[in-house]
């Protein structure tokens, strides 16, 4: 097929160039469905205390981890920060979805919630690691490969 479609090449057009070398489908899928059940799961909490506490969490939760972004791991970059960052963004993300699941949800939704963090960390270990050694976050820093030990 001949043509151009957003810059494209039109055969090129629905394929995705980013590609992350220590990230998998299966690991993004897992981390986005652990923010999905922090999304949930945290305002729910936070409702409990109080109505007026529900929307600024789930502002809160949704909100930094889509800002604050390394270069190399997403796509589009808002605030560039060093991995390091981003690790604890994400910590705060997991423990919020598991808190949040055993104070709100039945026994068993939050068991199931534990038991995707759980393999949420254990999948993006490699990652993990790349993030914690310093991940870039200037535009001219290049990610470096990562190589297991």
């Amino acid at each position: 097929m001949f043509g151009v479609y957003g810059g494209k090449p039109i055969e090129k057009a629905g394929k995705s160039e980013f590609s992350h070398s220590f990230d998998t489908p299966l690991s993004s899928g897992l981390r986005f469905l652990v923010e999905v059940i922090a999304w949930v799961s945290g305002p729910w909490a936070a409702g409990q205390l109080s109505v007026w506490l529900i929307v600024p969490a789930l502002i809160v939760l949704m909100g930094l981890p889509s800002v604050f972004s390394t270069r190399g791991d997403k796509r589009q970059i808002i605030v560039a920060t060093p991995g390091p960052l981003r690790v604890l963004l994400e910590i705060v993300l997991h423990v919020v979805a598991i808190a949040g699941a055993w104070l709100v949800w039945p026994a068993w939704a939050a068991i199931a919630a534990t038991l995707c963090v759980l393999l949420a960390i254990a999948l993006g270990v490699p990652r993990t690691k790349w993030l914690l050694r310093g991940a870039p976050s200037a535009a001219t820093e290049i990610p470096e490969p990562f190589t297991p030990a």
